[in-house]
């Protein structure tokens, strides 16, 4: 029985955290507003690590690590392939990916793997590839590789992407990290998700939220097409038949 007690109590020693951590932290802006001169908002992030609520210890001792992990609105995302099968180009294959980030961007304060292991990274969907494991297919390989190419794809575009130098400490327990977002950033609600780590171990975590949202006459557009397609498609096709036939009157002249 003394064995079986000091065996519970080495096994709780190991599950709770050698130090009690909570995260104070602030974003810069809660809302970004897309109008027609957008070209992007940058974003700041500004951190501390205390102790915890009742805590008797007033500072806590480092080494710390923060990652910041930013998500854009999900949506239902199929990744094909294209193939050229005697000239003419057509999909052989697709994969459907649930509840995929439109927008993701890790910034962290060194390189991800001398953070932590590459369990936690993934679990707690750290690492671009963790949002492809809830792939819509049987065959797990085809999903990897659509999963893979679907990265790459939304990091050419500049909606991936990671800084493995983009957060700094000010001093040991205040960091900031600052973010560009791109001008093709999808409008919706964001969330960022911060995480303290200390000898590879999560000590402390925080999520906040933000908006980016369409105004003016963008905003318009936007609800048209969505609430009135039909009437927004026959507006299109009037005003491109419109823009045809000035532009031949034009250069007739």
């Amino acid at each position: 029985m003394k064995r079986l007690a000091l065996c519970l109590l080495l096994i709780a020693a190991t599950l709770v955290p050698a130090q009690a951590a909570r995260l104070i932290s602030q974003l810069s802006n809660d809302s970004v507003e897309i109008t027609s001169s957008f070209d992007g908002e940058r974003m700041n992030f500004f951190g501390q690590i205390a102790p915890d609520a009742g805590a008797d210890a007033r500072t806590l001792v480092g080494p710390f690590h923060v990652i910041v992990v930013v998500l854009g609105p999900t949506q239902n995302r199929v990744a094909r392939e294209m193939t050229n099968n005697f000239g003419i180009w057509s999909n052989t294959g697709q994969v459907e990916f649930d509840n995929f980030p439109s927008y993701f961007h890790v910034l962290s304060s060194g390189k991800l793997t001398e953070i932590t292991d590459i369990t936690t990274l993934t679990t707690n969907y750290i690492l671009p590839e963790s949002h492809t494991l809830a792939a819509n297919s049987t065959d797990w390989w085809n999903g990897a590789i659509y999963g893979q190419q679907l990265v790459r794809l939304m990091t050419q575009e500049g909606l991936f992407g990671v800084q493995e130098n983009g957060v700094n400490f000010l001093s040991d327990n205040f960091y900031s990290a600052r973010l560009t977002l791109p001008s093709n950033a999808p409008p919706g609600p964001y969330i960022a998700l911060t995480y303290v780590f200390k000898d590879g171990a999560v000590i402390a975590r925080k999520s906040e939220g933000f908006a980016v949202r369409k105004i003016g006459f963008e905003r318009f557009l936007a609800l048209s097409a969505v609430q009135q397609p039909f009437l927004y498609g026959l507006v299109c096709v009037i005003l491109a038949l419109f823009t045809g036939w000035l532009g031949g009157v034009l250069f007739r002249r």
